[in-house]
């Protein structure tokens, strides 16, 4: 039995707050060629998930909230925000489920937050996704933090 309890994801949460991308990815499956991937995603908020898309008809993606706050966040081809969501198990938000094709990225709201993520699998670095040109590249230059505090800033008034 894999047991998900606040302990998992405290543990998961200092290793994202300790790690270079500040999230990291627990992953449950033994290995990535199995059926289903299974995942604790535990981010801080300086993280910068850039939007991608994964283009195989099978490779729905599912988030759900276990601790903290996120935002997930689905674009058209230009990056115009078309839909998002603010998970929060507060307010009875708890998931959603991004369909194969579809832009998205999700951002941190709290420190600590932690998602389960379940996609259909086998992984495979090389074709699971695209990466939108519309957004900054990650790396070490703020493009991605600066990105992710404008998409906020769009969606304050329109909260879901």
């Amino acid at each position: 039995m894999i047991k998900i309890n606040n302990k998992l994801i405290e543990q998961a949460a200092r290793e994202a707050k300790a790690s270079p991308r500040k999230r990291i990815n627990y992953n449950f499956h033994k290995d990535y060629n199995e059926g289903i991937q299974r995942i604790l995603n535990a981010a801080d908020t300086q993280t910068y998930v850039r939007p991608h898309k994964h283009e195989a008809v099978d490779k729905t993606e599912i988030f759900i909230i276990l601790k903290g706050r996120v935002l997930c966040v689905e674009f058209d081809d230009t990056g115009k925000i078309i839909d998002h969501l603010f998970l929060d198990a507060q307010k009875g938000n708890f998931g959603v489920e991004i369909k194969p094709g579809i832009w998205h990225s999700f951002i941190s709201l709290k420190n600590g937050s932690c998602v389960y993520e379940i996609k259909q699998g086998p992984y495979d670095p090389k074709s699971d996704k695209r990466f939108a040109s519309w957004s900054p590249a990650e790396d070490e230059t703020g493009e991605g933090r600066r990105f992710n505090r404008k998409i906020i800033s769009q969606l304050k008034s329109k909260p879901r």
